[in-house]
């Protein structure tokens, strides 16, 4: 497979060496006990990004910057990449590739992430054969796809266009081709907020369960919103670290960069009474709260209603502004059965017991600042075992795409590495200053990537528009 100019020449390996041995059965207990709480296994994933997990536990499907890798997991011990496909749209290359969604037999492809790049568009494959991938129908947009979700026959996609301002919720029918039936936008039903930076009030990401969806935009909050009838979705709640007028007086790093606010993912559990909304942010040397962003709890058992519970705060480490690379803030997470799987990029991963989610439990949580940079997490097998990528498109390090495979149960590793004690080479002065207070080459939410793999495509591209800049 063609691979991206941001990979490294010099990638960095990872060891397993000193974790115990492992054995898993998927018919007996979760998982023999490790010695200290260490990956089970890890597999070479080039340019990895999003990974998902299929229904039956076994295959798990990663975007890849151009395309999509299928890896078996069934022994988590040693995944096994089983495809890696290239993506085109209309005879073109997709490129920019951050986000698959899958369910049952069905993976979609979407990108571009960021804006500059073309074709931008889905593309859905038949996974019956996860090693042997099937493209079956392809649709293309008019806008880059940061991200998207597949709920049975129904495709759930952010559609961002910074040429019209537009930040919505496109509905697809995909039972049969690929048909848009319907839109939700937060313009629509809150016009104020087209008077804020576009960054500010960017639709980041999409989660449906039980025919609701889950949005959260950035600084305006995270919308719930009936999508039981695809072709006129409804409002019916929101959840915010911060207000409109209070965004009118924010700065620029503050507003794109800084909490309060950067609603940036959001998922439910099972039932759909508990909801968690992470914050991508880092330090900006403003006002507090001044630091990574947490996860934050909400009870939505009323939908209508929803009332915060407790946070998960962030790692900290002694370098904590974009620029510095040290990135421990919260990116994506998987919430079952009263158990929170959640990655905090050179932070690690980590386990939390939600049942009281007044006061979550931390259970478990792996970290190897130097070689990873986690993305995702995700469970296989409930129970037993989950995983997460990791990804090399942090700036300032020299990381390599993976695939990690981790135990469910509690434990502590065996000496942690430091988070405190940042590697000089990253570029930081290891007092939290770094170079300067933010890249301009790339937007949070959108990691390193936009740079990275685009050059001055990418967000650049933005912001020579001037649509990007955030007036103080």
């Amino acid at each position: 497979m063609e691979r991206r100019a941001f990979l490294r020449a010099s990638a960095v390996g990872v060891s397993l060496s000193g974790a115990a041995t492992v054995t898993t059965a998927r018919t007996g207990s979760a998982t023999a006990r490790q010695a200290s709480y260490e990956p089970l296994g890890r597999v070479d994933i080039e340019a990895a990004a999003e990974a998902v997990v299929g229904d039956d536990g076994d295959t798990a499907y990663l975007a890849t910057t151009t395309g999509f890798a299928t890896v078996d997991v069934s022994d988590p011990a040693e995944p096994t990449v089983l495809a890696e496909r290239d993506v085109e749209i209309g005879g073109e290359s997709l490129r920019n590739v951050l986000d698959v969604s899958v369910d049952g037999d069905r993976l979609v492809v979407a990108g571009p992430a960021n804006p500059g790049y073309e074709p931008m568009g889905v593309r859905c494959y038949d996974v019956r054969d996860p090693a042997e991938p099937t493209p079956v129908d392809e649709y293309e947009t008019d806008f880059h796809i940061h991200n998207c979700t597949l709920a049975g026959d129904r495709l759930f996609v952010a559609e961002n266009d910074f040429e019209t301002g537009t930040n919505a919720l496109a509905i697809f029918d995909v039972a049969d081709g690929i048909e848009q039936v319907g839109s939700w936008s937060l313009l629509d039903r809150e016009p104020g907020w087209r008077d804020r930076p576009f960054l500010g009030r960017y639709l980041h990401d999409v989660t449906v369960q039980d025919d609701v969806a889950y949005l959260p935009y950035w600084n305006a909050g995270t919308y719930l919103v009936d999508v039981s009838d695809p072709t006129a979705p409804a409002y019916v709640s929101h959840v915010a670290d911060t207000t409109l007028e209070a965004q009118r007086g924010a700065g620029r790093d503050d507003t794109v960069y800084g909490l309060p606010g950067n609603d940036h993912y959001a998922a439910v559990d099972e039932a759909g009474d508990l909801l968690a909304v992470g914050r991508e942010a880092w330090a900006t040397g403003g006002d507090a709260p001044d630091r990574p962003g947490e996860i934050d709890l909400y009870d939505v058992s009323d939908p209508a209603e929803p009332v915060h519970r407790g946070s998960i705060d962030p790692p900290r480490t002694d370098a904590e502004r974009y620029a510095d690379g040290e990135w421990t803030t919260s990116h994506n997470f998987d919430l079952r059965n009263d158990r929170l799987y959640s990655s905090w990029y050179r932070g690690g991963v980590k386990i939390h017991d939600v049942s009281d989610p007044n006061e979550p439990e931390q259970l478990a949580w792996w970290r190897d600042p130097d070689e990873t940079a986690f993305w995702t997490a995700r469970v296989a097998v409930p129970g037993e075992t989950f995983v997460a990528s990791s990804t090399e498109a942090i700036p300032t390090t020299a990381l390599e795409g993976a695939l990690y495979t981790f135990p469910i149960e509690s434990g502590e590793q065996a000496d942690p590495p430091s988070l405190r004690d940042p590697d000089p080479s990253n570029g930081s002065d290891g007092n939290g200053a770094g170079d300067d207070t933010a890249s301009d080459d790339s937007i949070p939410g959108f990691t390193g990537l936009a740079a990275l793999a685009g050059g001055a495509a990418g967000l650049e591209w933005l912001r020579r528009r001037g649509n990007g800049n955030v007036q103080d």
